[in-house]
């Protein structure tokens, strides 16, 4: 289980990361990050489709996030991590409430690293499996 304090710290060092960014305009909070294991969370309110459904999209980049935290961390502060692939498949409609996502990581290389995305909705039921590949690089 993660220390409170360092929760707070990892959520104060998130927002000033991803602030004015996509990730701060969707709503998504990291909760728990290490390089092999990132959890986050996202409203499906703002995030839906004109049928009040949990946009496929939103979900793609809930799990990109995730990933991509994981990859960087996974690369170091003297690299970046890029996403060069991502694949999702939507298993069922959120409709509201929160969705929360856990990155694994498959592979973590010297050029690539590679996560599984699990998305569940409130109840636990599977939302979303994703799978990304990012590019590490100097930064």
């Amino acid at each position: 289980m993660t220390d409170p304090d360092e929760t707070r710290s990892l959520q104060e060092q998130m927002s000033v990361a991803h602030a004015n960014t996509l990730v701060e305009r969707m709503g998504i909070e990291i909760t728990e990050a290490t390089p092999e294991r990132v959890v986050g969370t996202m409203p499906v309110e703002g995030n839906s489709q004109p049928y009040g459904l949990l946009h496929g999209g939103a979900s793609c980049v809930l799990a990109e996030t995730l990933g991509s935290v994981g990859a960087a961390m996974h690369a170091g502060r003297e690299r970046i991590a890029v996403g060069i692939e991502i694949n999702a498949t939507h298993h069922r409609s959120a409709t509201s409430g929160l969705v929360t996502g856990v990155a694994t990581r498959l592979h973590g290389g010297r050029t690539l690293a590679t996560y599984d995305i699990e998305i569940v909705d409130d109840r636990g039921r599977k939302v979303c499996t994703a799978r990304l590949t990012c590019m590490l690089r100097d930064a």
